[in-house]
């Protein structure tokens, strides 16, 4: 039944997102949308070369056969995970026509890169059966601040009904993280807690479809 119901679920979440930034890559006038369309895409491409090979695990011959592969996927998972901040710190720009903060904007790449580095390190051991904890905490710190400048970024741009298509979007980053915090440091320990990974893909849902749905709103203008 866990193999059904999450198989279904992952097709619906990676069919949902890059469907939509597809169509905001098609349908897109201004640039912002464009790159929250790329950013959709990347998010969607990304996720699925961890969960397609899961869901051809748990279909077959169960998860402890397809270590290496769903390893590499999650490693994958984590490069494209940090281009999507990347992304979403440029729609920020863009949307809001800011100029210049050139340090803040060599902070960002600054935590982007000691992420995407880290996760390349040999000792995340990304094909073994029992990666270490440490390191998985190690490269999740620069990804986590980097998830904390966009969200303050974002809400202090919408706070107070200040842009009312975006006035959630601070908040589904929260919540992504939130549910993925707890994943990365007791999962291995309690496996239970593996399930927050289904409110978290929610929240990314919620974030592809703020940008989808203000995109639609600016086309019937």
């Amino acid at each position: 039944m866990q193999a059904i119901m999450e198989t279904l679920f992952d097709i619906v979440y990676l069919s949902t997102v890059i469907t939509l930034g597809v169509k905001m890559l098609r349908g897109a006038k201004t640039k912002q949308h464009r790159l929250y369309g790329v950013m959709a895409v990347v998010l969607g491409c990304g996720d699925a070369f961890h969960l397609v090979p899961r869901a051809v695990a748990l279909c077959t011959t169960g998860l402890a056969n397809y270590t290496a592969a769903l390893g590499i996927g999650k490693l994958i998972t984590s490069v494209t995970m940090t281009v999507f901040y990347l992304l979403l710190y440029y729609v920020w720009r863009e949307r809001y026509g800011v100029q210049g903060k050139q340090g803040l904007t060599a902070a960002v790449w600054a935590l982007a890169a000691a992420r995407v580095i880290l996760c390349l390190c040999p000792q995340n051991a990304w094909t073994s059966a029992q990666p270490p904890l440490s390191w998985g905490i190690w490269r999740n710190i620069p990804f986590a601040i980097l998830g904390l400048v966009v969200i303050v970024l974002f809400f202090s741009r919408t706070r107070g009904g200040k842009d009312p298509s975006f006035r959630f979007l601070w908040l589904t980053i929260v919540l992504s993280f939130g549910f993925y915090i707890p994943v990365v440091l007791f999962a291995d320990a309690v496996p239970a807690v593996g399930a927050l990974m289904i409110p978290k893909t929610c929240a990314y849902v919620w974030t592809v479809a703020i940008g989808y749905l203000d995109m639609k709103r600016s086309a019937e203008k």
